[in-house]
């Protein structure tokens, strides 16, 4: 029995959320400010059954007007309340658990659900009390008169009304409710069906709804901002005992010459210690599982030091040791105290240790035990680097798996909130719940099931997505947009090209994709399932005609999935590297007496040229001719939005700019990056300065405009053009004297357009922004 789906209303960015949990670990990734916080608030508040902890911003922003109407008795007004689905796949053999929650004696299904909602106990009343306050407080208005502004006391709106007195007034007018929830009378979104009205939960009868949840699943969290450190503290009872401490190491010969004492203390102390290894053995077998301390490294023990001195600090007793070797010939094992260790291995301590006491403290409970355990941790990244990063989410199911038969009738659920890419690497795509911030003014937030987009990419699609996401990064899913460039080049220069064609972008958070033309296409299906905003920055790759297609990527190949996820052991990283980012293919210059074949390389301007790059063929614009490529207009470049959760696309390449060159001009488009930018940058290239660019044509001031272009293309083309060289080197000029070229400019300042946030805007209640307790709330980088 699990907990299989979660549906979340009016609650804060959650708007209408659907929230899909797996059985075992799920984990919520998404922007800033995408609502991970909220999901984890609304559970929090809904399994707490407690009203007070309610507020008026807990409801979503674009609830706040219907308030504030139903308060002015406007027709059709309704007062909003705020609701969570809770939906649990039970087995046959558990459902007596949930006989309450069973829609009718004939049920035959295997999905039950439980509604809870923060409602007004008697809306009525409550607008009848927020009139008479609010009339009151017209009474004492004063209009504004010479220069004195107008003043209205509060409550103006009923959201004045109800978040007055400290809330007080929402927490006495509102109350939480409880419902049965009857699937068939649900869609397969889990969206109710018109005319459909669920049963009230009453406690007359028997258990009430609160009660009814309870004992159903039990829900636990373990937040972030967990501070340690070896720092004393400052409290005066801590300076007193230091003293008394002190002043008992200063007369040190009172316990030395007290031999009684001493054996006393010893025999205490190997009394103690055996019980601290019999209490402690369990945990610290868990913490073995781990994979740390590792070979040549030392391991955990725990033991008492009991001194008279440490007795009378009170700083000392009871620590945890790390055990260097093996005992001596005395039986002495020779250890260090825990603050000898680094702090991320201590965070690492601190966060199993709780998840067992946690774990343990479910399991204790022998009667009525709730048969789901679901456990929030809230960015485990926080204090752990990179590597126990990973071993952590790959061990922590292993150290709450419950043993013998019990395992087959209670559940252990886990829900990690991250931003650590390196979680995800661990992890694969089926357990991402990827939480995104709907597009334009609204403040609501989808939640996107990426096990959905694993079951429905084909194979070939999704392996390489997978084998390239685990050679790059993750990044991906917590981004405000995505760039997709052409190569290395592209990736090197983007971030002095954006601080020169778009600053604003400098304030979002990027995640630039290395893709290369030939395999950009296949990134379609997950942006667009994502509905992230994309650029894709790529060349035109001009070639002569007559050249053999490229096999359609809609052909299955019989690739099976791979076990365990994309991150477990692949067969193949080298070669998935090689086909994944493939190096530019440098070609070396036609001879004069060799005539080019189809396919071939060649200037832009060619007649009848074609592009090879499968992107620009199978995505955007979709054209292949090149002539039809520099003809094509801003909106056969972009991809827009059919409906508001779709992803905004636009490609990039190179166009026809003007060229100026002694006096000629004309209108050339460049081939690739490095072409583009030598002819938007010509004469500056030219100079001597500049020579480490390998830009500069011997004897270019003989050459006119046609025979510069065409020199460039063949130097840029051949194989002695190191391009990350050039790169280098233009990372070293100063960024002022330099133009970036049109194509990417243009791409930039659109997509600085779509992403750079707009100032907060003030809400009728009177505060900035959506929502002041909303969580999520970071900077961008």
């Amino acid at each position: 029995m699990h907990i299989k789906t979660l549906r979340i209303r009016n609650f804060r960015r959650l708007k209408d959320a659907c929230i899909d949990l797996a059985s075992d670990i799920s984990i919520f990734v998404g922007a800033n400010n995408s609502g991970k916080t909220s999901a984890t608030h609304a559970l929090q508040l809904f399994t707490a059954a407690s009203r007070e902890r309610f507020s008026i911003h807990d409801f979503s922003s674009d609830c706040w007007d219907s308030i504030d109407g139903f308060g002015a008795s406007l027709p059709g007004a309704v007062l909003p309340t705020i609701s969570m689905d809770i939906w649990f796949e039970v087995e046959p053999g558990n459902l007596h658990r949930v006989a309450d929650l069973l829609p009718n004696l004939s049920f035959t299904g295997s999905t039950v659900g439980i509604r809870v909602e923060f409602a007004a106990t008697d809306d009525t009343t409550l607008r009848q009390e927020y009139q008479a306050a609010h009339a009151a407080a017209a009474a004492n208005a004063r209009p504004a008169a010479d220069g004195v502004p107008a003043y209205h006391p509060s409550p103006r709106t009923l959201c004045d009304y109800l978040r007055d007195e400290g809330g007080a007034r929402l927490r006495k007018g509102f109350d939480l409710r409880y419902y049965v929830l009857d699937k068939a009378r649900f869609d397969s979104e889990f969206r109710e069906l018109p005319g459909y009205v669920p049963r009230l939960i009453s406690s007359d009868n028997g258990r009430g709804g609160m009660e009814i949840l309870a004992g159903l699943v039990k829900v636990d969290f373990l937040h972030a901002q967990r501070h340690l450190s070896d720092s004393p503290g400052g409290t005066r009872s801590e300076e007193l005992s230091r003293v008394l401490g002190r002043f008992y190491q200063r007369n040190l010969e009172q316990r030395a010459e007290d031999f009684d004492a001493q054996r006393a203390l010893a025999d205490s102390e190997t009394m103690l210690n055996d019980h601290l290894g019999r209490v402690f053995g369990p945990t610290l077998d868990r913490l073995s599982q781990l994979g740390y301390p590792g070979l040549g490294n030392p391991r955990l023990l725990i033991k008492t030091a009991l001194n008279p001195a440490a007795i009378m600090s009170s700083q000392d007793g009871t620590r945890v040791h790390y055990a260097l070797g093996e005992a001596d010939q005395h039986g002495v094992l020779p250890t260090l105290p825990d603050r000898y260790n680094g702090l991320g291995f201590k965070n690492l301590i601190y966060m199993v240790v709780e998840l067992l006491d946690l774990h343990a403290r479910w399991m204790e409970v022998e009667e009525s035990r709730p048969p789901v355990h679901l456990v929030f941790i809230e960015e485990p990244e926080a204090h752990l680097h990179v590597q126990l990063q990973q071993v952590f989410v790959r061990k922590v199911l292993d150290i709450l798996k419950i043993e013998g038969p019990e395992a087959a009738h209670y559940t252990s659920q886990l829900v990690v909130s991250t931003h650590s890419s390196h979680i995800l690497y661990e992890r694969g795509f089926r357990p991402i719940r990827y939480f995104r911030r709907m597009p334009g003014g609204s403040q609501t937030s989808q939640v996107l099931n990426l096990s959905v987009f694993y079951r429905d990419t084909k194979p070939k699609t999704r392996l390489f997505l997978e084998r390239y996401l685990k050679l790059t990064h993750c990044d991906l899913f917590f981004a405000d947009a995505a760039v997709l460039v052409e190569g290395n080049v592209e990736r090197l220069l983007l971030p002095a090209m954006i601080a020169k064609a778009a600053p604003g972008l400098q304030a979002a958070y990027l995640s630039v994709l290395e893709i290369g033309g030939a395999f950009g296409h296949r990134f379609r299906r997950l942006v667009e399932f994502l509905g992230i905003t994309t650029l894709v920055i790529t060349d035109i790759d001009s070639v002569l005609p007559g050249a053999a297609p490229e096999p359609e990527d809609e052909v299955e190949e019989d690739i099976a999935p791979v076990a365990g996820g994309m991150f477990n052991d692949l067969i193949g990283d080298v070669e998935a590297a090689e086909e994944v980012v493939p190096e530019a293919a440098e070609e070396e210059p036609e001879d004069d007496d060799d005539k080019p074949g189809p396919g071939t390389a060649c200037i832009v301007g060619h007649p009848g040229a074609v592009t090879s790059n499968q992107t620009l063929i199978k995505w955007l614009p979709g054209k292949t001719l090149i002539a039809d490529l520099l003809a094509a207009d801003a909106e056969e470049c972009v991809q827009a939005r059919g409906a508001p959760h779709d992803a905004l696309i636009r490609v990039s390449y190179q166009t026809a700019v003007e060229v100026s060159w002694k006096g000629e001009v004309a209108l050339i488009a460049g081939r690739t990056l490095e072409e583009a930018f030598a002819l938007e940058n010509l004469v500056w290239s030219q100079d001597k300065a500049r020579k480490s660019l390998r830009l500069k044509m011997n004897g270019a001031s003989n050459l006119d405009l046609a025979a510069i272009s065409e020199r460039l293309n063949k130097r840029i083309a051949a194989s002695g053009f190191r391009k990350t060289d050039f790169a280098l080197s233009l990372l070293e000029q100063d960024p002022k004297e330099w133009k970036v070229p049109t194509y990417i400019a243009e791409g930039l300042r659109w997509l600085e357009s779509e992403v750079t946030p707009a100032p907060p805007a003030v809400d009728n209640v009177g505060n900035a922004g959506p929502e002041p307790n909303a969580g999520d709330v970071g900077i961008l980088v």
